[in-house]
């Protein structure tokens, strides 16, 4: 149940102002709000079993220790990716398939190598199980996109994007400065190293802030009614 609420948490925290969740909106302005919601579900359910199987067989290569020190310092990068936050390129203007097989090819490849999958292959490892972060996970991705769809299309209003964005961030690099803490050797922790890291963390969140992608524009959407899905 641990891994379960954990990758439930982390995923949906990820998610948040992510390129996909901008996905969901934009195609939720195409096509029907329940058309969307499934292509999400199939393309999440099948990109997280792959992330989770190779995070799951990580600790058969690499020391456990090695992991979970690998897996703070990527919760504090997820945190600095979300304050940068991510463009909305030319995976919404795909329009090859029928609108499922669009939604569900365009997520399919966007989650690969975005960081709610390396979120996901992070808590498969650190975890070693796969059921509970697999559910877990694609639990997580189908909230978030559905909020998204809900604020931001269904009822019309603009997702305070900037704020979500940076409770985020700060909750993943909290989590991630803890887990350093936890599973580094005390005797690292000198003056000089510790003033050195939050030196570089505090450069990489205020070039991250200053670098960051403005607000996605609100926008009218008139999702087309009749369709095959």
């Amino acid at each position: 149940m641990t891994a379960f609420l954990a990758s439930l948490a982390f995923v949906v925290l990820a998610e948040m102002g992510d390129k996909t969740q901008l996905l969901a909106m934009a195609f939720a302005c195409r096509f029907r709000w329940q058309t969307v919601m499934w292509g999400v579900f199939v393309s999440t359910m099948l990109n997280h079993l792959f992330a989770v199987l190779v995070g799951n067989y990580l600790t058969e290569l690499i020391p456990l220790d090695y992991i979970q020190i690998g897996s703070a310092v990527s919760f504090i990068a997820f945190g600095v990716w979300t304050i940068r936050g991510d463009e909305l390129g030319d995976e919404a203007k795909k329009d090859k398939f029928s609108p499922f097989w669009t939604v569900a090819v365009t997520f399919f490849m966007a989650e690969m190598g975005d960081k709610t999958q390396l979120a996901t292959i992070t808590l498969a490892a650190q975890f070693h199980t796969i059921w509970p972060v697999w559910l877990g996970s694609t639990a997580g991705m189908m909230l978030a996109d559905g909020l998204g769809i809900l604020f931001g299309i269904v009822l019309g209003k603009k997702i305070p994007e900037r704020a979500v964005k940076w409770f985020a961030a700060v909750l993943f690099i909290g989590f991630g400065m803890f887990g350093l803490y936890e599973y580094v050797p005390a005797d690292f922790w000198t003056p000089a190293a510790t003033i050195a890291g939050l030196l570089a963390l505090a450069g990489a969140v205020g070039l991250a802030a200053r670098y960051s992608t403005p607000p996605v524009q609100e926008q009218t959407c008139q999702p087309k009614q009749i369709e095959k899905p």
